[in-house]
């Protein structure tokens, strides 16, 4: 099976909003899913809480195979390693 991570769209009309998923490359975009992998909202005024990530699960899916669509990749290049410094317990 090709996995892909790609966005799913779910918002309204003039209200964009996206789940970023782990799917089967032949399921259609409103189809069924993996996993849910995180979110994004274009019309978030901060940048920083536009995306949110699971960055341990989606470095699991790349892992085993599953390609990014190609903006998806840019958000990830973008937004994973704030995500991974935010994830990590801190040390005292």
């Amino acid at each position: 099976m090709a996995v892909r991570i790609r966005m799913k769209p779910m918002g309204r009309t003039h209200r964009h909003f996206y789940r970023i998923v782990a799917i089967d490359a032949r399921q259609p975009n409103d189809g069924r899913v993996l996993e849910d992998l995180g979110t994004y909202n274009p019309h978030e005024k901060d940048p920083k809480k536009s995306v949110t990530l699971k960055p341990e699960r989606v470095k699991y899916w790349q892992s085993v195979g599953a390609l990014a669509s190609h903006r998806v990749g840019i958000l990830l290049t973008k937004f994973m390693p704030k995500d991974e410094a935010s994830s990590e317990p801190k040390k005292s």
